[in-house]
């Protein structure tokens, strides 16, 4: 079975469920947007949250992925930075934990880094990052000997805000004879650095994931022509378009995916269990549609806890269905 390799950022998550958006508004948070935060700020959100009630979880948008593709016997490793911290050793533990090879960078000044996920009724959610020794995460820091074995390399788009790194961490996947894998991302990334992106995408990715925001963000299209669009860039595209399901293209050939209906409690995490159950189904040899169900079977559990985290019955569960597509 081929093996895939994960790059991203190593942060904790808090889930803050919120009764209305009145703490985004004061906190100048773009609603449904990610965005990196200072110390200060970070502090302002700690003291906010207080009577909020809160749900601590390992996060991550790769790193989610790769601890659901553990969980269905994938072979897959992660590479991040995490401090030396508790918090950067219970986050180590909880990839090994699922059977994901360990490749983290360890800084020897930063705390590990945490993301604070607000979540709106209705379960759209809006991130703050506060970063830590996951942005430090640098371009010397990846080595030859870490792509070792693996098949595919796993990006997470918003490491495209280092650009040393991203395109150090892509040209040496090819260079190894991997094919390369990409979250696009927030949709306000792909805007604030629109032309670094185009040409990383063109270059070097061979499958892409994209939400609705940011296949526009990017080309400027709604989900249907935008999904066709990428397949310019792309072998493999997937248009996620919510509720509604997912878009699946390539040059030759295009389709639509229903999602499962469920209650989202909160869809944080929605996207990296599609990935992950999309990655397991290309690697298992299933077709692009049963890959995009596979997909939708693990993203509708999830959206259904708070956080990022299944009890091993469900996972049992979850391999039951997936063993029905």
């Amino acid at each position: 079975m081929n093996k895939i390799l994960g790059l991203g950022n190593a942060l904790t998550d808090v889930s803050v469920i919120l009764k209305n958006d009145d703490i985004l508004t004061a906190l100048h948070l773009p609603k449904g947007g990610m965005v990196h935060i200072s110390d200060e700020l970070y502090g302002k959100i700690q003291q906010m949250i207080g009577q909020h009630h809160v749900t601590i979880t390992p996060g991550g948008s790769i790193a989610n992925s790769c601890r659901a593709m553990g969980h269905l016997g994938v072979p897959v490793g992660f590479i991040g930075k995490v401090g030396h911290d508790k918090v950067g050793q219970e986050y180590a533990k909880s990839l090994t934990d699922v059977g994901v090879e360990n490749i983290m960078v360890l800084s020897p000044t930063l705390s590990s880094g945490v993301c604070t996920s607000f979540i709106s009724q209705g379960g759209e959610r809006t991130f703050a990052g506060h970063m830590g020794a996951s942005i430090d995460l640098k371009a010397e820091d990846l080595q030859p000997e870490m792509f070792n074995g693996y098949q595919y390399l796993f990006l997470e788009g918003y490491l495209v805000q280092n650009h040393e790194l991203i395109e150090r961490g892509a040209k040496m996947a090819k260079e190894a004879g991997m094919k390369v894998v990409m979250d696009m991302a927030s949709y306000n990334i792909i805007q604030e650095d629109h032309d670094f992106y185009t040409n990383l995408v063109d270059k070097y990715i061979d499958i892409i994931f994209a939400n609705e925001k940011e296949a526009k963000a990017f080309t400027g299209l709604e989900p249907y022509e935008a999904a066709k669009k990428l397949t310019d860039y792309c072998k493999i595209v997937i248009v996620k378009i919510g509720e509604k399901g997912s878009l699946i293209a390539t040059k030759e050939q295009f389709s639509e995916v229903p999602a499962q209906t469920v209650n989202c409690l909160d869809s944080t995490g929605a996207g990296d269990y599609y990935a992950a159950g999309f990655l397991y189904g290309l690697i298992n040899g299933h077709s692009l549609s049963q890959c995009a169900e596979i997909g939708s079977i693990i993203a509708a559990e999830v959206v259904q806890v708070i956080g990022t985290e299944l009890p091993q019955e469900k996972w049992i569960e979850i391999k039951h269905k997936i063993a029905k597509v």
